[in-house]
């Protein structure tokens, strides 16, 4: 924990609010104050209005509650920002109505060789109608320009313009790890399918077009202020497929070099070639270390991608994968690699029956190179043991969970089970347990950004279609929550002396919410945002009373991305011609009372924010 002075005078007082330190010994105070970057002292309003000096900010809260920054310990942030503003999200859109009017309204703005994408980050149980769209829907919307929607990593739907773009015909083979769905004729009917993985979407998303250098910088940017906007302050990269190192690190390089990151990013190194995935790891440690940065871009370490025959990949509307006999000698010569040049890593794990065999190869490596003090973690864990638990711990292991199981909830219970779900993960017992555990989303593409989604995820145990998936006692209460999404996941990236908190030298990253977290009903967790937000004792982005605070206004690049015109999460720029919403009317089909609104489309929002 760095020091501050704490007798001088702050840059900034943020006073008369509750604000939420998660610091037992002071859970609540009324006012803190800020000095170079850090929180320099929290208490009472007087106490903390001695520090005010001739240039101090003052920022009165309005009784406001504040919370640590958060912290999401498993997204995409860097792959996600190149590509931000060609996207036109769903996330968090009520009605697939909605959603297909504005893929129809965007095919219109976008010009003639680009494409409509939406690329995840939501669930047919999310809309009103409960359902995916057909291509015929999606062919009427767009007649001409190319659509490419991702859904989870199962499938992806192209309309007859975006198979002509790519190019696959009848006499188009199907590429290996994937399904081109094919009419009676052998025609492409426009729906390629993920079996046995998700390369066929990923290769399909990558023949699209890409934004200029210039214009990635700009997406990246107003990335970043979505996350803002969110409450987002600090992240784990968790790296991605096609997502090449340094290459495609260019963009938040100069961002960082700038001074225009708004969000703290540690990053994880993610292979790229099957069966060279050492070799991978070998050049980059010649390139970068572990902790090689700044406070606001740093190597973090290696993975969640080791080895590609270590890939769990998670589908459940197909059978678990059988890993490859080969996997026990590949992942082990990788996991030696690292531990004997003291590289933390992650592991991307989904099923039991993976995670007893990858911690058979951790094992092994423990007893030849000590692993335990490395700060390792599985990713995602939705299916692990008590006994694996116990396992992890063990070898100083923890586990970085998301809300996946939002998205994928009913698919999971049709093939395993509802039993079988109410323990995927197993939230309770990891922390009964002792092991490090963090929260994360794993977005854009397999869930959305959103952090407060994830975080009524874990409090609720319901998925974004309402499905109820966990018992109490695998729920989470709020403040347990919170500290995920701060102190838990600041321990990924080795810096829980640093951030998590709001006490006198930790960083003065802090979001100011739309209502208070620990009161409004359960249901509308989902709905808050920031309204101010600080990173590193400076506003980045400032709504309602605090709006004087925001940064200008920056443009979106190109003119016609669905930013634009939408915005990000929940469509916030949607015109009212879009959302044909009406006026809030009691929920009658969910009985939640007043405060719940039915969309003018007919569609229920209790669940889709």
């Amino acid at each position: 924990m760095a020091s501050v002075d704490i007798e001088a005078p702050a840059d900034l007082i943020l006073h008369n609010g509750q604000i939420a330190t998660n610091d037992p010994r002071q859970p609540f105070v009324a006012a803190l104050a800020i000095r170079d970057g850090l929180i320099q002292q929290i208490g009472d309003d007087a106490e903390i209005m001695g520090l005010r000096g001739p240039l101090t900010e003052v920022v009165d809260l309005g009784r406001r509650t504040a919370i640590p920054g958060l912290n999401d310990s498993h997204i995409h942030l860097i792959r996600g920002g190149l590509n931000y503003n060609l996207e036109l999200r769903w996330d968090g859109v009520p009605s697939l109505s909605m959603a297909l009017q504005m893929l129809k309204e965007q095919a219109q703005r976008t010009p003639p060789g680009q494409w409509v994408r939406v690329v995840g980050g939501w669930s047919e149980f999310q809309f009103a109608e409960r359902r995916l769209p057909t291509l015929e829907e999606l062919n009427a919307a767009a007649p001409d320009t190319p659509v490419f929607i991702l859904h989870l990593y199962c499938q992806a739907m192209l309309n007859q313009a975006a198979l002509r773009a790519v190019g696959y015909t009848r006499d188009s083979p199907n590429p290996q790890g994937g399904t081109i769905e094919r009419d009676k004729a052998g025609h492409p009917t426009g729906l390629l399918l993920a079996k046995p993985n998700a390369m066929i979407l990923y290769a399909t998303l990558a023949k699209g077009p890409k934004l200029p250098p210039e214009q990635q910088i700009n997406s990246t940017r107003h990335f970043l202020r979505e996350l803002n906007r969110l409450g987002i302050t600090s992240c784990i990269d968790a790296g991605g497929g096609f997502q090449n190192y340094p290459d495609d690190y260019q963009v938040v390089n100069e961002l960082d070099q700038r001074g225009e990151l708004t969000v703290r990013i540690a990053y994880n190194l993610f292979t790229q070639k099957p069966k060279e995935e050492k070799q991978d790891f070998a050049r980059w440690m010649k390139m970068t270390a572990p902790c090689a940065g700044s406070d606001f871009y740093r190597t973090n370490g290696a993975g969640e991608m080791l080895v590609f025959s270590a890939a769990d990949f998670e589908d459940f509307l197909e059978p678990r994968p059988d890993l490859p006999a080969t996997m026990e000698a590949e992942l082990g010569e990788v996991v030696s690699l690292l531990a004997r040049n003291k590289w933390p890593f992650r592991l991307h794990a989904t099923y039991d029956e993976s995670i007893d065999r990858f911690l058979d190869v951790l094992e092994t490596v423990h007893r030849e190179v000590p692993i335990d003090r490395l700060g390792w973690f599985f990713d995602h864990a939705e299916t692990i043991s008590d006994r694996n638990i116990e396992r992890v711990g063990a070898l100083g292991g923890g586990i970085a969970v998301q809300h996946r199981m939002a998205f994928q909830g009913e698919y999971f219970v049709d093939r395993y089970g509802a039993k079988a779900a109410e323990r995927t993960p197993p939230l309770r017992r990891m922390l009964d347990a002792g092991i490090p555990v963090g929260a994360g989303t794993d977005a854009t593409r397999v869930a959305s950004y959103n952090p407060f989604a994830a975080i009524y995820w874990l409090v609720s145990g319901r998925t974004c279609g309402g499905l109820a998936l966990y018992p109490a006692a695998n729920r989470l209460s709020r403040e347990a929550a919170l500290r995920l999404y701060t102190v838990g996941s600041a321990g990924f990236s080795g810096e829980s002396e640093k951030k998590g908190r709001l006490v006198a030298g930790q960083f003065a990253d802090i979001c100011v919410l739309s209502a208070d977290y620990f009161s409004i009903p359960e249901v509308e967790i989902k709905a808050l945002e920031s309204v101010l937000t600080i990173v590193a004792g400076k506003p980045v982005y400032a709504t309602e009373e605090f709006r004087r605070l925001d940064p200008p206004a920056l443009p979106v690049l190109p003119e016609w991305s669905p930013v634009a015109k939408f915005g990000g999460y929940g469509a916030p720029l949607a015109s009212p011609a879009t959302t044909t919403r009406q006026v809030a009317q009691p929920c009658r089909a969910h009985n939640h009372g007043p405060l719940h609104q039915h969309g003018g489309l007919g569609g229920c929002m209790c669940w889709a924010f």
